[in-house]
């Protein structure tokens, strides 16, 4: 994990600004990208970046962003509210989607949340904010708000999740253990088994997004890195921002542009986000159009 990044920064460039200290965002079909504020804002970036709307406001601090098969609605974790929220891109009506699983049992901090084809949704829960309490929930296909916990783990802050590009396991960032791990998905999409996949020393990692050859990326929220992680687990780095510029704390990171093969990411230290001309493409998510 040591030596050159293999991108200098001037590969990457501010794309909007103005937004509220953004943690998460979304690339819709369309190409525009939605971002959160901490103040709970909800945010429609236009394709060129040159506009920007508050959509919608929870009142609560918004954490992971992610779109439903079709993008027929946006999957809004919040840290204040401790839920997911279900918001209708076109008339911004807000509902809420689920406050946990089943039964009573609470979010602690709904973290990040990733679609699979299905309309499977599942979300991390970080848990106790210094405590290895983390887990991931799953909750049904029909959208009904029904949900239960996928795997008790325990894990360090569970954060950023990506489902593999075959859907046959789903990585999950451990913030505080600088680590991101790997769980199977069984055929009967109960849990399988959860692996190491890749470790990041002296780093804070958040976000997770896949290429289209299967490579995993990482963004830290320190030291300001992007990470690249082959399939066979070697970690390179990608890109270093030491001055925390145009990459400050990044955390939640998505493919898109016009060759789906920008990656843009969303900066909880200042108020923009970056685009950077990867020349990579990346990993279809569920509600975009597999080519």
């Amino acid at each position: 994990m040591c030596g050159s990044a293999l991108l200098p920064i001037e590969k990457a460039s501010v794309f909007c600004e103005g937004l509220d200290h953004p943690e998460g965002l979304a690339v819709h079909p369309d190409g525009s990208i939605w971002a959160g504020g901490e103040a709970g804002q909800i945010y429609r970036v236009s394709s060129d970046g040159n506009e920007m709307v508050e959509v919608a406001n929870t009142g609560g601090f918004i954490l992971g962003l992610a779109f439903s098969p079709n993008a027929e609605w946006l999957a809004v974790c919040d840290l204040l509210n401790r839920c997911v929220w279900r918001l209708d891109p076109v008339s911004g009506v807000l509902a809420e989607f689920a406050g946990g699983a089943d039964g009573g049992d609470r979010f602690k901090i709904p973290n990040y949340a990733t679609f699979a084809r299905d309309g499977t949704l599942y979300v991390s829960d970080s848990g106790t904010f210094r405590q290895v309490d983390g887990r991931i929930l799953r909750f049904d296909a029909d959208h009904s708000g029904h949900g239960q916990v996928w795997h008790q783990g325990p894990f360090n802050f569970a954060n950023g999740l990506a489902l593999s590009p075959r859907e046959e396991a789903l990585y999950v960032v451990c913030s505080f253990d600088a680590s991101v791990e790997r769980i199977e998905l069984a055929p009967d999409g109960r849990a399988g088994d959860r692996t190491l996949f890749a470790r990041l020393p002296r780093t804070v990692p958040d976000g997770l997004a896949f290429d289209a050859a299967g490579n995993l990326y990482v963004a830290c929220y320190a030291p300001n890195h992007l990470y690249r992680v082959t399939p066979d687990g070697k970690v390179e780095l990608l890109m270093d921002d030491w001055e925390a510029h145009t990459l400050s704390n990044p955390t939640n990171i998505a493919f898109g542009g016009c060759g789906f093969d920008q990656l843009f990411t969303a900066n909880l230290g200042r108020w923009h986000l970056t685009q950077i001309d990867l020349g990579v493409e990346g990993a279809r998510l569920a509600c975009h159009p597999v080519r």
